[in-house]
């Protein structure tokens, strides 16, 4: 799966870019319009005051009013997408299909192409050949690491020759200069000067079957993880220096993960785990089967939304039924004023956090 998505909506977003020739994808504006605020949206994030979406079509929109009214951005590409990040209210990121990342320095009213899926394959072929160089001179070096970097460099090289297809999926910058983004097939990136270069570092990960990584999150112990798919989480506490692998008790996609009085990790099917010790992780139990896309706390009270129209809130017993409002998808979840602001298939929703549980 190549998003924090259920594969319904997925489907919708990929078929929403067949009709699009790939080359033109990335040299074509995005269509100006109106009412884009109910169009397909990925992911909402937060630049100050203003509010940022991103979704179809490279389409972007922001509201200045708490998701009231929203305008239209000017991006250079055609392409969905995927996440967006800032790092401080006026400098953000943004990345999506065929290998996009996008950045602005304006609050999101304006956006410049930085990277797209043809420079993303060069720059994987150059990382591999060389890491499997420096690995080859070495007198102990290991065949079996030797083995799967030539098995990856092979796969690099027909990826160049397939052209820009593998999207980025998320991006995330933990300060002012040291970023990352990942993505389909084992794609990791990162920076070290706020985006002015980026390196490509996934072959470096312990995940030899280039698994998808779908999302990344920070902690304020400062633990960098990496989401995946077929019960891949992968950990940092250096930053992205060294990764190691962590076991989980299920083995299939993961699309979230939020910090509140503990850590929670979700994903497919309902399936939802609580951190138990440093990497240690159990069940929890969800009153639903459907897939979790995003999560978020709002004074202290813990949200879930996904796949249907579902939204769970965190209760003394456990996560129960919030609202039901239809069955069309969310995606992506944050919050502002007394209200969660919600991202999908509907586009836009505003949801006040003082419903009573099970209203529309």
């Amino acid at each position: 799966m190549l998003k924090r998505l259920p594969t319904a909506l997925l489907s919708i977003a990929l078929l929403l870019n067949v009709g699009l020739v790939k080359a033109d994808r990335l040299i074509l504006p995005a269509l100006e319009q109106d009412g884009l605020e109910s169009s397909l949206l990925l992911d909402i994030g937060i630049a100050g005051q203003r509010l940022v979406a991103v979704g179809e079509q490279g389409v972007i929109i922001f509201s200045d009013d708490e998701g009231n009214n929203w305008q239209q951005a000017k991006v250079p590409v055609s392409a969905m997408l995927t996440g967006v990040n800032f790092l401080s209210p006026t400098r953000g990121w943004a990345v999506g299909h065929d290998g996009i990342m996008l950045s602005s320095g304006d609050t999101g009213s304006t956006w410049q192409l930085v990277l797209d899926g043809n420079q993303l394959n060069t720059m994987r072929v150059k990382a591999i050949e060389e890491s499997l160089a420096e690995l080859s001179t070495k007198v102990d070096g290991d065949p079996l690491d030797i083995e799967t970097l030539e098995y990856q460099l092979e796969d690099a090289q027909f990826a160049v020759e397939e052209g820009a297809s593998s999207p980025l999926l998320d991006v995330l910058f933990l300060d002012s200069k040291k970023g990352f983004a990942v993505g389909a097939y084992g794609l990791l990136i990162e920076t070290e000067d706020a985006g002015v270069n980026w390196q490509y570092t996934g072959h470096k990960l312990p995940n030899p079957e280039g698994l998808h990584l779908n999302r990344l999150f920070f902690t304020k112990q400062g633990e960098l993880f990496v989401l995946g798919e077929a019960g891949l989480l992968l950990k940092s506490n250096d930053q992205g220096l060294s990764w190691k692998s962590l076991s989980l008790p299920y083995g299939g996609s993961f699309f979230s993960m939020l910090e509140s009085e503990n850590l929670y990790l979700m994903g497919l099917r309902g399936n939802a785990l609580k951190r138990t010790n440093v990497d240690a992780w159990e069940k929890i139990k969800l009153p639903i089967k459907s897939t979790i896309n995003d999560a978020v706390e709002v004074d202290g009270d813990v949200y879930l939304v996904g796949q249907g129209g579902v939204l769970l809130q965190k209760t003394v017993s456990g996560f129960a039924a919030f609202s039901k409002r239809g069955l069309l998808s969310y995606s992506a979840v944050t919050y502002v004023g007394d209200q969660l602001i919600a991202v999908g298939e509907a586009g836009v929703t505003k949801i006040a956090v003082e419903e009573n549980t099970g209203n529309e």
